[in-house]
């Protein structure tokens, strides 16, 4: 069965890596299917409009009318993967709406499948906005994002039990390298032909966990 994934990077906190992981995605979806349509709602600079104009536009869900158009576009079976760097500031607001409209339910019915990737933390903002997700988000929709870079050791126990996907430190150069807004992660690897290279090995490894995602989407929809 065909369907059309929807990627909700989200987390109530700052500087957890939303925008990073909300690249990495997008990119890859690019790579792989030559298509992905991504989402902006960010107060923050620079976002993920700076980083990838070509295919990211700016939503805004402070009014109805701006809720409107985006979900519009979020429930449309069009076999284009969509992605959304969702701001901290936007957080509780769209899961709100996102539980009024009956969102989940909707995107079902029209064969959308909504994934939320949760960048965890160890604080207390992070433990109560894991916790909504979980009562509002299926366990195979919810995909907690272990970033080495954030959490430095182990998860709370509430957030390791679920599905996980854990994203590698890089060293502070290389951090520095891709936080360059002209920066292209395939353009890297389509140059780059050095395979060990550290940034290479991190790239493709991050993309591998991406690709078993998806299919793993595949299967849960099959």
């Amino acid at each position: 069965m065909n369907h059309t994934p929807v990627y909700i990077v989200c987390s109530p906190r700052p500087l957890v890596g939303k925008t990073l992981m909300s690249r990495l995605l997008s990119e890859f979806l690019l790579l792989k299917n030559g298509a992905v349509n991504s989402f902006d709602i960010n107060l923050r600079e620079p976002s993920l409009l700076d980083y990838l104009p070509a295919f990211t536009e700016t939503a805004d869900i402070d009014n109805t009318f701006g809720k409107m158009q985006l979900m519009d576009r979020l429930i449309v079976d069009d076999g284009v993967a969509k992605v959304i760097d969702l701001g901290f500031h936007a957080f509780d607001e769209f899961f709100k709406m996102c539980e009024e409209i009956g969102f989940l339910k909707e995107a079902a019915r029209r064969r959308v499948v909504p994934v939320i990737l949760f960048m965890a933390d160890t604080d207390r903002v992070s433990a109560r906005g894991h916790e909504v997700l979980r009562d509002q988000i299926p366990p195979a929709s919810l995909v907690t994002i272990d970033n080495e870079y954030v959490v430095r050791g182990e998860l709370p126990v509430a957030m390791s039990q679920g599905r996980m996907l854990y994203i590698a430190a890089l060293p502070a150069f290389l951090k520095t390298y891709i936080d360059r807004l002209s920066f292209s992660f395939n353009d890297y690897l389509r140059h780059e032909k050095d395979s060990s290279a550290e940034l290479h090995q991190w790239l493709r490894k991050n993309y591998l966990g991406f690709r078993e995602l998806e299919q793993s989407l595949i299967l849960q929809k099959s």
